[in-house]
């Protein structure tokens, strides 16, 4: 009996200040593709992703979106996956800040729009 509750009671496998400081790191990443991708091929989501629509309903997703799915499903599995909960926390910080990070402080200032569409121009 007191084995299970030392097991139940194991702390998780990363810290929060190295969840903190991975997820920092994770964004940076994201960030730096988002940025090749934007500006060193040209891609803009209006444009490029245009074919998703029909499956959204005409909804942009952004990475934004995924992040906080990834912070919700953390949250519901956190006891049952205390291994891989964190790096799911991770990902999904990373996705989330590189998001904000993306549109408010390098589209804006650049472009002088943060170009944060909620719907396909056009769809509806």
């Amino acid at each position: 009996m007191a084995q299970s509750v030392i097991l139940r009671s194991r702390p998780a496998a990363l810290s929060p200040r190295t969840i903190l400081l991975w997820s920092l790191a994770a964004a940076a990443a994201i960030e730096a593709l988002t940025l090749v991708l934007r500006f060193g091929f040209s891609l803009q989501s209006t444009q490029d992703t245009t074919w998703l629509a029909a499956f959204t309903g005409g909804l942009r997703i952004h990475h934004g979106y995924l992040g906080m799915l990834c912070l919700m499903g953390a949250t519901l599995t956190w006891d049952r996956l205390r291994r891989m909960s964190p790096w799911v926390v991770v990902l999904g910080l990373g996705l989330l800040v590189s998001d904000l990070v993306h549109h408010f402080l390098v589209l804006w200032p650049i472009t002088g729009s943060p170009q944060f569409d909620l719907i396909y121009p056009g769809f509806w």
